[in-house]
């Protein structure tokens, strides 16, 4: 087991060199968390050699996260379009898919010339939004931190958005319906934590726990919820495809621009891996949608529509 973890650390080191130059992380919480951490001994990988593998590659996950940072991968030199994400792994708030559901999706928008802010928000967590806020706190801080570095990461602070995977879709879901939650312990701020943009892939928890035709109230969207993009697999048997459903006829219901991609085959957690399916090509028309809502535009040129 040591040697697995140990494998883990590893890769996810490699992995982010090849990411690209110039990337820097920073602490969300560099004077300690809002509330006491629950976390019990230093992080790790918890992957085992038996689910190791997704998609023909490596695997690698991190748990035991107490001291939740962002990490930021600039787009090449002179590609750089100002158009930035931060990018929520999943897990199910008890571990990150960082690479799969992370440095490969930075990868990905640094292809397009936009900035990826990885985020690694704190796991495990029992429970989540709104019984437990520990997790949107910690993404609110990535998104104030992000616009606040916005000039000096060579960022338009108003074209920001969050792309979030299984549980960091949840988490994404909740930052763009309650950017303004005020936790407890959590300073206040005057910097706007609302994405710009939402990108929701295959997404948990996000129908009525009384009433699954429905929407979760507490993360039921009005008007000021971003534009979105939402993609799950119909044999999603992990989040299930009902979770797209509602939130898209909600999303329909409030006016807010919104487009669906549900796939026949794909299951959960694919990410951005290649495969034989349809469903890996997601990618090609997140990058159109982009365009189609002004957040790309001119390579180079920061602010452009």
């Amino acid at each position: 087991m040591v040697g697995m973890r140990t494998l883990g650390v590893v890769v996810v080191m490699m992995l982010s060199s090849m990411v690209g130059l110039g990337q820097q992380t920073l602490l969300l919480w560099p004077k300690g968390n809002p509330e006491p951490s629950k976390v019990v001994g230093p992080e790790i990988d918890p992957t085992t050699a038996a689910d190791r593998m997704v998609s023909g590659k490596v695997t690698v996950r991190v748990t035991n996260v107490s001291k939740p940072s962002l990490t930021v991968y600039p787009p090449p030199a002179g590609k750089n379009t100002g158009a930035a994400a931060l990018v929520l792994p999943g897990g199910a708030y008890v571990r990150l898919a960082y690479n799969i559901e992370g440095t490969e999706v930075c990868q990905w928008l640094n292809s397009l010339g936009m900035t990826c802010v990885l985020v690694k928000y704190r796991v495990p967590e029992v429970g989540h939004f709104p019984a437990n806020t520990e997790d949107l706190e910690d993404a609110q801080q990535a998104m104030r931190i992000t616009r606040e570095h916005a000039a000096a990461w060579h960022i338009d602070p108003q074209k920001i958005g969050v792309i979030g995977f299984s549980a960091g879709a949840h988490l994404a879901v909740a930052l763009s319906t309650h950017p303004d939650f005020q936790g407890k312990d959590v300073p206040p701020s005057t910097v706007d934590a609302r994405p710009d943009f939402q990108m929701v892939i295959y997404p948990g928890w996000l129908t009525d726990p009384k009433e699954p035709g429905k929407v979760d109230p507490a993360l039921a969207p009005d008007a000021k919820v971003p534009p979105t993009f939402l993609v799950q697999a119909e044999n999603d048997y992990t989040a299930h495809v009902e979770n797209v459903l509602v939130y898209f006829l909600a999303l329909k219901n409030a006016h807010v621009p919104a487009e669906l991609h549900v796939y026949t085959l794909g299951g959960h957690g694919f990410g951005m891996r290649k495969t034989d399916l349809p469903i890996s090509d997601w990618g090609e028309l997140a990058e159109k949608w982009l365009h189609t809502i002004h957040v790309l535009g001119a390579p180079g040129v920061v602010g452009r529509p």
